[in-house]
């Protein structure tokens, strides 16, 4: 009886007439909304550049070398990553098909307490991540400003200038609404590179495998298929 009155539920809460094909009408929106699908699970899995960022502040010697326990702290994050995202994109694809905004919450007509919760979850994790994320952007700009422009380090210059980049991205983002359109670009443009392209590069560089080999094919068929792949989400 509860698995019928679950089954119900659910199904109460599809939308009428909903549709679950392809949601471009040519063949070309199809491939580029694929791409753009590409570019938002890469966002969604952002983290893996700061990774390194995060790995560099924790002590590691020969003993007790930091990958130990930065590899599990990246198999947990991920996993919740994926428990967080992948039931929301499934159930709202269930419910909507593909009519499904890129933002679910826009979706959403009620109930309203549902949708301001939401939200301010929202808020919460973007204040979180966001310093997480800028930090190395913070660093880069507070360096170049006291080592080449003499300014004298200060919490007054972190302030201003942390201000006024979180002030600056936010005028982007304004001026760019239709930002989500985006995402297939810069999935291919920005993480396909630093995902796939730089990694085979450090790899084939530092430990130099025998020409021909297994492990020497891998790394270059990567790294011509990111390339290929860069080029096409471009091109589109």
């Amino acid at each position: 009886y509860s698995t019928i009155a679950w089954g119900a539920s659910v199904a109460k809460g599809v939308q009428p007439e909903v549709q679950y094909g392809y949601k471009a009408k040519t063949a070309a929106g199809t491939v580029f909304n694929f791409f753009s699908g590409l570019g938002d699970i890469a966002f969604a899995y952002a983290g893996h550049n700061v990774v390194l960022e995060i790995q560099a502040t924790i002590p590691s010697t020969p003993e007790k070398p930091s990958k130990g326990p930065m590899w599990k702290g990246v198999i947990v994050a991920y996993i919740v990553v994926a428990l967080c995202y992948f039931p929301v994109a499934l159930i709202g694809y269930w419910m909507f098909g593909n009519s499904i905004e890129d933002n679910i919450l826009i979706s959403l007509e009620k109930p309203a307490w549902l949708i301001a919760m939401a939200n301010i979850f929202v808020v919460i994790h973007v204040i979180g991540s966001y310093q997480i994320y800028a930090m190395p952007v913070f660093d880069m700009i507070e360096t170049v400003l006291v080592k080449k422009l003499n300014f004298r380090p200060s919490t007054t210059l972190r302030f201003f200038v942390r201000n006024f980049y979180v002030a600056f991205t936010m005028f982007i983002a304004i001026t760019f609404p239709f930002f989500g359109g985006l995402l297939g670009f810069f999935g291919g443009f920005a993480f396909a590179p630093t995902t796939y392209f730089l990694p085979c590069i450090i790899w084939l560089a530092i430990y130099k495998p025998k020409k021909f080999g297994l492990s020497w094919w891998t790394n270059w068929v990567r790294e011509v298929d990111s390339n290929f792949t860069n080029l096409i989400v471009s091109m589109c």
